[in-house]
């Protein structure tokens, strides 16, 4: 007996891509070889790409997405449930939020971020808190990247299902050159949200040596955010070492493999994460990680990488300075990562996932 499940893509901005943007891609196409009875219908605005065709997928493009933020509100709380139901759904996905109106659907609620548990934050803020705490309540099913993030929520609805990574294209072997990205750099993926901490990164990075740096020039990929990226580069002047610093902004997904291959080492300073996908992708690709110490960082590369406190720029420019100069270190951390990033598949996350989906459905709480 076929089943349809309807998901909500509306909260993405079509102008700026965000790790959203390729983790549903790659959760349906797997979850349409796996499920061969399970059929979709994705709410996505008129401007947003979803290239995959298939005879189970049916996409809406009624309702705007989040660059039409208020609007974008009034559809997924209001319109989209009702509509799914009119279409034949069993259940209804969102990310981060329970509508007001589900039309009795069953809920699944996935929690990519945290940012409801950060203070102030004014009406934005606000309404996150709101809006989860509501789908908190309503969601016959809470999903959520890590063991970490599910431990913040409380609640025993919760499946923890771990990020998924495409092996086909993240892997070692394959092109490491990328025209215009010098070889042998320190990697930093990522928009430049504040709580990236970018400042931290290259607070570290300032303090290696002029021909250290020279030798391996600090690249940063990712769109900026409310200033983020002018901040950066602004303090990479103050600091020094913009000569040795790129700031690449988005590059095409397709050339981030290489990019990894390429680079000496990954970099992430950031103060939360659910989960960290870009840290899998690295390992992967067999470039070796510098991360900040959190526990759910911990929680995906294990002994795979080197552990600091990016607050402490020596102790962690100290960090990147043995990860430049010592081959057996970098070459252990390739090794383990490339074994740690094996454990992280797109078929891992639609199998757990589309199976505790699928139970939902057919015996609702």
């Amino acid at each position: 007996m076929a089943v349809t499940l309807a998901l909500s893509l509306l909260c993405e901005n079509p102008r700026r891509r965000t790790g959203l943007t390729t983790f549903f891609h790659g959760f349906i196409a797997e979850a349409l070889r796996q499920f061969p009875d399970v059929h979709w219908l994705l709410f996505a605005g008129p401007g947003q790409a979803f290239d995959l065709a298939d005879p189970r997928i049916e996409i809406v493009r009624d309702f705007p997405a989040n660059d039409r933020r208020l609007a974008r509100l009034w559809a997924d709380h209001l319109q989209v449930g009702p509509e799914a139901r009119r279409r034949g759904a069993q259940a209804l996905l969102t990310v981060g939020f329970g509508p007001l109106r589900t039309a009795g659907l069953p809920l699944v609620l996935h929690v990519f971020t945290l940012h409801h548990l950060r203070p102030g934050g004014g009406v934005r803020a606000a309404y996150r808190r709101l809006a989860l705490a509501r789908g908190l309540r309503q969601a016959a099913l809470v999903i959520t990247n890590s063991q970490w993030a599910a431990d913040q929520l409380g609640g025993a609805r919760t499946l923890v299902s771990p990020e998924g990574l495409d092996h086909e294209r993240f892997r070692p072997e394959g092109s490491s050159v990328v025209p215009g990205v010098p070889p042998d750099s320190l990697l930093w993926v990522s928009n430049f949200y504040p709580y990236k901490r970018v400042e931290l990164a290259m607070a570290a990075y300032a303090q290696l040596s002029p021909v250290l740096r020279h030798r391996h020039p600090f690249v940063l990929v990712g769109g900026d955010w409310a200033g983020g990226l002018e901040r950066a580069k602004t303090q990479a002047r103050a600091l020094g070492v913009a000569d040795d610093t790129r700031f690449l902004g988005w590059v095409e997904d397709s050339a981030l493999p290489a990019m990894y291959r390429g680079a000496r080492g990954y970099v992430l300073s950031t103060a939360e994460e659910t989960f960290g996908r870009t840290v899998t992708e690295a390992m992967a690709c067999g470039c070796p990680c510098v991360l900040q110490d959190l526990p759910v960082l911990r929680e995906v590369a294990a002994d795979a990488a080197l552990w600091v406190d990016f607050a402490d720029p020596v102790a962690s420019g100290n960090a990147l300075r043995s990860l430049l100069t010592d081959p057996a270190l970098a070459e252990r951390l390739r090794v383990s990562g490339r074994q740690r990033a094996a454990e992280f598949s797109f078929a891992r996350l639609a199998r757990e996932r589309v199976t505790a989906m699928l139970e939902h459905v057919k015996h609702p709480a």
